[in-house]
């Protein structure tokens, strides 16, 4: 490959960051569902409508219609399919993508910059861009949501088990509910309970378990999960990407506490990314992001784990566990029986 063609690679690559760039802006500022819901308009009307700028609008119009996600009839925009997918309530929503690009070149700046220091200052960083936050719970519900409920709970035996008995679960580090709200649809006897670090994960949550009618059966706190006392024993533990962002405290003693807090028969289900134990099997298409995903993760104070490592430390706390891949192996969840 010559340089030429080297350059003439990277300014594509370059140009789908700038697409998603632009993706994002639409998508924080709820322009992509206004459109939808107005069908066309010009876009000052659009501004209105979304109650923003309209010289920021009329800017950012020109700059989805440059990238596909508008067409125009002279001053009227309406969305093409790409607009339409970008849409966070369209189904297999292209949403996270826009949201994920952004958060990887904030992420990117951090690390460029921590690199000569060591510094590590945790998941603070997450709330750094004010309109990142509020955008993370949905992308994380809109990317794994389809999979735990069409892929990952039929598969997983715990699940039908914990379905037939009923009884409390437990979401440590439940985000913006979504794993407890996909529980509480397929297990109608399931109580929930969400702990989460971010008030405005919990907000969400609470506003979500409303919108869905399932309010009395699942609750939310604001809270460290390493202070919480639970009321009763669980049937059911869950712990969905968020291992990894406590097992550099105190392992030990957080395998301990799910042991102690379940019930006879109790399962303690953890999803993790699936990090390989083979440094090359990153360069396979479905893990590069992954590599990058880890960076950042060390930024948060925090790496992905083996599956293995998950397994042994069940065995120092006294449990069997069974490990379940998906997604060509790139999630894990691990799962234990007390």
């Amino acid at each position: 490959m010559t340089s030429d063609d080297l350059k003439i690679q990277f300014r594509q690559q370059s140009q789908a960051a700038l697409s998603l760039n632009i993706a994002y802006i639409g998508v924080v500022n709820g322009l992509f569902t206004t459109l939808h819901n107005l069908r066309t308009a010009s876009s000052a009307a659009l501004a209105e409508a979304g109650k923003l700028d309209p010289n920021y609008v009329l800017r950012w119009c020109d700059a989805a219609y440059a990238f596909g996600y508008l067409d125009a009839d002279g001053e009227v925009f309406c969305l093409t399919p790409i607009g339409q997918a970008m849409r966070a309530e369209a189904p297999d929503t292209l949403m996270p993508m826009a949201v994920q690009s952004v958060l990887s070149a904030h992420m990117a700046e951090r690390a460029a910059g921590l690199m000569r220091t060591g510094e590590r200052p945790g998941e603070q960083v997450l709330a750094e861009r004010e309109t990142v936050l509020p955008w993370f719970g949905p992308m994380l519900e809109a990317n794994f949501a389809p999979l735990f409920e069409r892929t990952i709970c039929p598969a997983v035996p715990a699940f039908a088990d914990v379905d037939a008995r009923g009884g409390l679960a437990v979401d440590l580090g439940c985000g913006n509910g979504w794993y407890l709200r996909a529980l509480a649809r397929r297990c109608g006897k399931l109580r929930g309970l969400g702990i989460d670090g971010f008030e405005e994960n919990i907000s969400q949550a609470r506003a979500l378990a409303t919108r869905d009618d399932l309010d009395e059966r699942l609750r939310f706190i604001h809270g460290d999960i390493h202070a919480l006392t639970l009321d009763e024993p669980a049937d059911l533990i869950a712990m969905n990407r968020a291992l990894h962002h406590v097992w550099e405290k105190d392992t030990q003693a957080l395998f301990a506490w799910l042991r102690a807090n379940l019930k006879a028969g109790g399962y303690v289900a953890i999803w993790e990314p699936a990090w390989p134990a083979d440094r090359t099997a990153l360069r396979e298409p479905s893990r590069k992001a992954l590599a990058f995903q880890n960076l950042s993760e060390h930024v948060q104070g925090n790496h992905f784990l083996r599956p293995d490592e998950i397994q042994e430390a069940f065995a120092q706390a006294g449990m069997h566990s069974q490990v379940y891949l998906f997604a060509q192996g790139n999630e894990a969840v691990v799962v234990a029986r007390r």
